[in-house]
C-alpha cells in the first residue's frame, strides 16, 4: 500500500532549547500527515534527539538533518521540499532563514528579530506576497503570544491608545548554588535585552531609553504576585505600533523581570564592561569584553539537571475607547510548562510556531506576505490551542479610571 504524501516541516535548530519543544509539539499534536525534520547544526544532537522522538512516537515520521543556516545555497539544498520552517535559531540569522524559504518557496515562522532584525524582516513583505507565502515574525511567547492577547483586547475597541507589555514568573525548584547567568533561553539574547538600548514608543512617536530602565510594579497574578519588571528590547514595540496605527496608537511598551539573581548579575556584568561587543586593548591584546564572557560560561561545568517547577504569566494592558467612553482590558497569559515533557515555562515560547504552522495547514491562516502574530494570527483558534498545552488565558475588562 503506498504511503499517504506527507507534509514536511523542518525546524531549524531543532535540538536547541526552544526548536526540540516545537519540535516535540508537532510529534505530539500535528495531523498523521506531517512529516518532521529537525534541521540543526550539530547533526549528533539531531539524531539523538531523533532517536528519543521515534521511541515515544513510532507512527511519527521524524529525520534528522544537518543544516547551517549560516550558507543559505547549502541550506536551500537540504531543505528543498519542505512546506513549512520554523526559525528557533538565534535572531541574527533569521533573514538568512528566510532568504531559504523564499528559495524552496516555503511558509516561514520565527521567535522573533529583537527589534532591529523584525525592521529588515518586514521589509520582505511584498516577495513573500508575490510567492503566495507567509513569514509570520515573532511567534514565541513574547513576541508571539503577547501580540495575540493585544489583537484579542483591540479588537472590542473602536480607538487604541496605548499596549502595555510585561512578563514575570517564579521558578519553585531548588537549585545548584551560585548559577551565574543562568537562562531558560538564548544567553545571547539575554545579554543582548540587558546591554543594548531599548526603542520605546511613546506619544506617538519611536525613542530610546537606556536597558533595564524604568522599572514599575506590577501585580501579577498568583503565583507570580508583585514584580517589578523593566524596559528591554524586543520585537512588539516594531511591530504593534505600525499594525494599530490606524486605531490611533500613541503608546507601546515591552517590559520583563528577570529572575532576581539573573537580574543583579546582568547588571553587574553590563555596568562592568562586560556585555559589549567593543574590542578593548589588554597590554598588546585586543579582545572583545562580551566573547571572553561568553567562553568563560562555555567553560563552566553545567549544573546538574532538576525537574522544571516554573510558572510565567505574560500580562498584556490596552487601553481605548469603545462607543466614546474609555475603556480598558488586561489580559494575562498563564504559562505553567508542561511536566509530562519535563518542559517549564520555555513550553510558551515553543509551542506557538508550532500551532502557527498547524493552523497555516489547516487553512485558517490566510494572510500572505511578512507579518507580525496580531496581523495574521486567528485569535479564537489560537487561544485555544494554548488551552489543550495547559496555558490558560484570563481577561478582565472595565472602563478606564481617570
Amino acid at each position: 500500500m503506498s504511503r499517504t504524501p506527507s507534509t514536511r516541516i523542518a525546524v531549524l535548530g531543532g535540538a536547541g532549547a526552544m526548536g526540540r519543544i516545537t519540535v516535540r509539539d508537532l510529534c505530539e499534536t500535528a495531523p498523521a500527515d506531517v512529516d518532521v525534520i529537525v534541521a540543526d547544526l550539530d547533526a549528533r544532537a539531531a539524531n539523538v534527539l531523533v532517536r528519543q522522538l521515534r521511541t515515544l512516537y513510532p507512527s511519527r515520521r521524524v529525520r534528522a538533518r544537518a543544516v547551517d543556516i549560516s550558507h543559505p545555497a547549502a541550506a536551500t539544498s537540504v531543505l528543498r521540499g519542505v512546506h513549512g520552517i520554523v526559525n528557533c535559531c538565534q535572531h541574527d540569522l533569521n533573514l538568512r532563514a528566510m532568504q531559504v524559504a523564499l528559495a524552496i518557496r516555503s511558509h516561514y515562522v520565527d521567535l522573533g528579530g529583537l527589534f532591529h532584525v523584525t525592521r529588515q524582516q518586514l521589509k520582505l513583505h511584498g516577495q513573500f506576497k508575490k510567492r503566495g507565502l507567509l513569514a509570520l515574525v515573532g511567534m514565541g511567547a513574547a513576541p508571539g503570544i503577547v501580540n495575540v492577547l493585544a489583537r484579542a483586547a483591540a479588537d472590542g475597541m473602536d480607538r487604541v491608545h496605548e499596549i502595555h507589555i510585561a512578563v514575570a514568573g517564579i521558578d519553585r525548584a531548588t537549585h545548584h548554588e551560585n548559577r551565574v547567568l543562568a537562562a531558560s533561553y538564548s544567553i545571547q539574547t539575554v545579554l543582548d535585552e540587558a546591554s543594548l538600548p531599548v526603542p520605546t514608543f511613546t506619544s506617538g512617536r519611536f525613542g530610546s531609553a537606556p536597558a533595564m530602565s524604568d522599572p514599575v510594579t506590577i501585580d501579577f497574578p498568583d503565583p507570580v504576585g508583585t514584580q517589578r519588571p523593566s524596559r528591554t528590547i524586543h520585537s512588539e514595540v516594531a511591530t504593534l505600533p505600525l499594525s494599530f496605527r490606524k486605531k490611533g496608537i500613541r503608546d507601546v511598551s515591552f517590559r520583563i523581570a528577570f529572575p532576581p539573581d539573573l537580574d543583579r548579575q546582568l547588571r553587574l556584568t553590563s555596568s562592568l564592561g562586560l556585555l559589549s561587543p567593543k574590542p578593548i586593548e589588554i597590554g598588546r591584546v585586543r579582545v572583545v569584553p562580551r566573547d571572553v564572557l561568553m567562553a568563560l560560561l562555555k567553560q563552566m561545568p553545567k549544573p546538574p539537571a532538576s525537574a522544571p517547577d516554573e510558572y510565567e504569566i505574560l500580562r498584556v494592558a490596552v487601553y481605548g475607547e469603545r462607543d466614546g467612553c474609555p475603556v480598558e482590558e488586561v489580559m494575562t497569559c498563564h504559562a505553567p510548562g508542561i511536566p509530562a515533557w519535563g518542559v517549564g515555562v520555555d513550553a510558551d515560547t515553543g509551542c506557538p510556531p508550532s500551532i502557527a504552522v498547524q493552523l497555516l495547514l489547516r487553512g485558517e491562516i490566510h494572510s500572505r506576505g511578512v507579518l507580525p502574530p496580531e496581523v495574521a494570527v486567528p485569535v479564537a483558534p489560537f487561544l485555544a490551542e494554548l488551552s489543550r498545552r495547559g496555558m490558560r488565558v484570563d481577561r478582565v475588562s472595565g472602563r478606564r479610571k481617570s
